[in-house]
């Protein structure tokens, strides 16, 4: 029987995010290096159709938002998605969620910090990698003063962003020229596959609310809708920068860029609009970069609690519920992983963990109603149950599949490491049998 957790002595977390942080928090981190970085390289791949990409993307990703939103209300608790899978199916598939989620969000704050490198470089001139290290070490220092404070920072922020991106983006349509969508798919449905798999990594931060949701103000009202609105937002945002990019950039250029919504806007209101668009997209890896951090780090503490990981990373600070030590040690994975990873090893490697996370959360939903439990109650149910988790999980695995060869390795090596963790590190531990919380 799949067990549950017990929290240490002072390790819960205090309730601090409202709806606005909540929605803020997830479209801050869909709106980053997904937008800014990958078009270029994903429309090399699919052509104009990379717009049908994002759009498969986003079908493939909105099952999995409406199965974790209904397991949240259900279970708000730190670790989210871990959290789900390891009360649904048990520690041994609870260490693969928790590992592959840890990682993954990890591997997109990397990707973040690097676009935030290289954006800000074209101001300053100082090394890339270095601008990223600095940043870095600046979002740990937020997160280290306390959640509230992340809220906050995301809200700014996030308004931001989406205004400067929709209003210079509006501008841009009045000089799109239609012929550079032709030919519109040049390498055909399998190009609009394969693309859509490598920006899959642009819906990651779609569920990063979850790993939070111990710290939520009414979670079962607050976290569906919140992360609705984010992905209804996003979809907004996401529709209108591609198009007007696609239509005032040529194909050449774009598929070689690296800042392609800012060259971009070039095209349409000269340096002004470059530097705009160059403002945004520091502003979008921000905003990703300081709520992954806050997310990813919940996972080593929710594992923690389920002793799948030392103790340590229950450490919290006395002054507020903060798990410094988490926070820490995500920091520095995050900037090993800059140094060490190429960008499109970066890339994949997220996009396919973040795609095993979600085929498990699909699955989570599915074992959850299946068992009856009286104590899960959620107060959101996904709907078209359970035909939507399946098309999800059919999706995602076809996803996987079309990305390449390196992504099922490290699915696959992920899931091997993760068994054999939890096999000679916690198998022999007994676990508690803490019943899933309800929510009030």
């Amino acid at each position: 029987m799949p067990t549950g957790i017990r929290n240490a002595p002072g390790s819960s977390l205090k309730r601090e995010l409202s709806l606005i942080d909540v929605t803020t928090i997830t479209a801050g981190s869909m709106i980053s290096s997904g937008l800014f970085v990958i078009p270029g390289l994903a429309f090399a791949q699919a052509g104009p159709a990379v717009i049908l990409s994002y759009l498969l993307a986003a079908l493939i990703a909105l099952p999995t938002m409406l199965s974790a939103a209904e397991l949240a209300t259900a279970m708000p608790r730190a670790g989210g998605i871990y959290f789900f899978v390891n009360k649904s199916m048990g520690p041994g598939m609870g260490s693969v969620a928790g590992f592959a989620r840890w990682l993954s969000i990890s591997l997109k704050s990397s990707f973040s910090l690097i676009g935030l490198g290289v954006y800000s470089a074209i101001f300053t001139g100082v090394n890339p990698l270095l601008i990223s290290a600095v940043f870095c070490l600046i979002f740990v220092a937020i997160n280290l003063r306390g959640v509230s404070l992340v809220g906050k920072t995301q809200t700014l922020l996030t308004l931001a962003l989406a205004g400067l991106l929709l209003g210079v983006s509006a501008w841009g349509l009045t000089s799109v020229t239609v012929n550079r969508f032709v030919p519109f798919s040049p390498h055909g449905p399998g190009g609009i596959l394969a693309a859509a798999g490598f920006i899959f990594i642009s819906y990651g931060g779609m569920l990063s609310i979850t790993g939070l949701a111990e710290e939520v103000k009414r979670p079962k009202h607050n976290i569906p809708l919140g992360m609705l609105m984010a992905l209804v937002l996003t979809g907004i945002v996401y529709t209108l920068v591609i198009f007007v990019v696609i239509g005032n950039l040529d194909s050449d250029l774009l598929q070689a860029s690296l800042t392609p919504v800012a060259d971009g806007a070039a095209v349409y209101l000269g340096s002004t609009g470059a530097i705009l668009m160059t403002l945004a997209a520091l502003l979008a890896f921000v905003t990703t970069a300081n709520a992954g951090i806050a997310s990813a780090s919940r996972y080593p503490l929710a594992m923690s609690r389920n002793r799948l990981i030392p103790a340590l990373f229950l450490n919290t600070t006395a002054q507020k519920p903060i798990p410094y030590v988490s926070v820490f040690f995500t920091g520095g994975f995050i900037l090993a992983a800059m140094l060490w990873l190429k960008l499109e090893m970066l890339v994949e490697a997220a996009s396919s963990l973040l795609m095993l996370t979600y085929i498990l959360t699909n699955l989570a939903v599915i074992i959850m109603r299946r068992q009856n439990l009286e104590a899960y109650r959620p107060s959101f149910r996904a709907p078209l149950f359970p035909w939507l988790q399946l098309f999800s999980i059919a999706g995602l695995l076809l996803l996987i599949v079309k990305i390449s060869l390196y992504s099922l390795l490290v699915s696959f090596t992920l899931v091997v490491l993760s068994y054999a963790w939890y096999f000679f590190y916690t198998r022999s531990l007994k676990q508690s049998t803490e019943e899933p919380p309800r929510t009030g």
